[in-house]
């Protein structure tokens, strides 16, 4: 059965646990009676005094042309601290204690002030305040033009808008570009005329090719970058910059480390196929004329871009289940992720509206603190967790909860960290990463592993943070009976 609205009164209780006995399984029906009757969910004493409070925000503030950043303010008249969280991810981020918001696009930015009360104030209802973010579609060149005849170089336009950028030049007979990378080749002599377009917004720059005076093999290429062509059996090798040496490059090749992989290409870039797979190699370019080829270059390692989304199933809140969104990077030369980010869901709040269309509250998670390798049999990986604070103190450390090292999925009884004391309102989300092959459909066993811990005000049920752990994975699930059901990933 679905309780979604009364949610916000099962914050209400403060659920206190009897330390000797674990209290895992409190459901959301008894949660939201107890809620109604005052009383905690093990010892039956009055949970708060539920005294009347209210937020409100300070004035509204007007931002400037390609302002990034503004603080909003908002006092509880409690005299409580309040949170702050963005309603709108896509276009701001806000820090939860501070309140400083950051525009990522142009737009409308929706911020919400929470406080949750304590053992006196009852939790306050939730305060927003928009915030209109502006940036222009300016283009500029981050660098001048600069090349000799038959040399390639990346030329590269920002925008600060975010918008796409496509590239094109006035000079085919002189000078070739890429559409989509700004890689250009000398081709003759004479004014070489390269575009960056944005929309309607363009922008052009130019340089005099001339022909070099003497004649030499090319050097090494620079800014060598390898990333998969879709698939970890392939991989796409390319680099910034070629010094022709006065002649026109008639070949790239690329070679691994280890060796045991070659490609050859007329042009940037060189596609290679790895028929056992890229993971575990670095490729070098080597470029090559009439007089002989280059050094090779720096070896690049493979580094891809990947989306992923991990749904946890929410038995008490259907249709809204506990949702992460989120990126990484993979090195798949060293076997490395970094930078896991993304949003997740609160699925106690919102309408009944199941995503992508919810209403839910979602947290920015941008902190990677953990990764951790696991093997089961033929799954091989990283199990990779993200955090909204800049630390891992989220659930109960004390042993006498059950606690271990403040956060482990499945630890401290779902108590947040630092009970009976303040809570930090913490919370973090476990993802699983193939060393082999990051996109592949996870096993049952890996699904199993992944978990997340929302300690913050939309995710507490009195002193007990939202959980969603497997009993597979680690002994139970979550403290509303919430477990992992399913995550895919795929290259960006």
């Amino acid at each position: 059965m679905r309780h979604n609205r009364p949610a916000r009164a099962i914050r209400q209780a403060r659920v206190l646990p009897d330390v000797g006995k674990p209290n895992r399984a409190c459901q959301c029906a008894a949660l939201w009676l107890l809620a109604l009757s005052g009383f905690g969910c093990v010892d039956e004493r009055p949970a708060i005094e539920a005294k009347f409070q209210e937020i409100s925000f300070d004035e509204q503030p007007a931002l400037q042309l390609d302002q990034s950043a503004v603080a909003v303010s908002a006092h509880a008249s409690s005299g409580l601290p309040v949170t702050y969280q963005s309603l709108t991810p896509n276009t701001c981020s806000a820090d939860r204690q501070s309140g400083l918001v950051t525009g990522e696009v142009s737009g409308t930015c929706s911020i919400e002030a929470d406080q949750l009360g304590n053992a006196e104030f009852g939790p306050a209802r939730p305060a927003t305040q928009s915030v209109t973010f502006r940036f222009s579609d300016s283009l500029r060149f981050e660098s001048a033009l600069s090349l000799g005849l038959y040399d390639t170089v990346t030329t590269q336009a920002v925008n600060p808008a975010g918008n796409p950028i496509t590239y094109s030049t006035t000079t085919p007979s002189v000078c070739s570009i890429d559409a989509k990378t700004g890689l250009v080749v000398a081709l003759a002599l004479g004014t070489c005329t390269v575009t960056a377009a944005s929309g309607e917004i363009q922008i052009s720059q130019s340089a005099t090719i001339e022909a070099s005076s003497t004649s030499s093999t090319p050097s090494p290429p620079t800014g060598v970058t390898a990333t998969f062509a879709g698939t970890t059996k392939s991989v796409i090798i390319t680099a910034q910059s070629t010094a022709s040496g006065g002649s026109p490059i008639t070949e790239y090749s690329a070679a691994s480390t280890p060796n045991g992989i070659t490609a050859k290409s007329m042009s940037l870039p060189v596609v290679v196929t790895c028929p056992a797979g890229c993971t575990g190699y670095a490729f070098a370019l080597v470029a090559t004329n009439s007089l002989g080829s280059s050094a090779p270059s720096v070896a690049a390692d493979v580094i891809a871009n990947y989306g992923v989304t991990a749904v946890f199933h929410e038995p008490d809140t259907q249709p809204n289940d506990s949702i992460f969104v989120g990126r990484y990077k993979f090195n798949a030369t060293r076997f490395t992720v970094s930078g896991l980010s993304g949003r997740l869901s609160e699925a106690m709040t919102g309408s009944s509206s199941p995503y992508p269309n919810d209403t839910m509250n979602w947290l920015m998670l941008n902190h990677q603190l953990s990764a951790q390798s696991f093997e089961a049999g033929d799954v091989k990986g990283l199990l990779v967790t993200t955090f909204l604070l800049p630390t891992t103190n989220t659930l109960a450390s004390n042993p006498a909860f059950g606690g271990t090292d403040g956060w482990t999925p499945g630890t401290g009884m779902g108590l947040y960290y630092g009970y009976p004391g303040t809570n930090p309102a913490n919370a973090y989300v476990r993802v699983f990463v193939s060393t082999q092959d990051p996109s592949a459909t996870p096993s049952t066993t890996a699904i199993d592993k992944l978990a997340y811990a929302d300690c913050t005000p939309g995710g507490m049920m009195g002193a007990s943070c939202m959980t969603g752990t497997s009993n597979a994975g680690y002994g139970s699930l979550g403290t509303m009976s919430g477990y992992p059901v399913s995550q895919v990933t795929v290259q960006q």
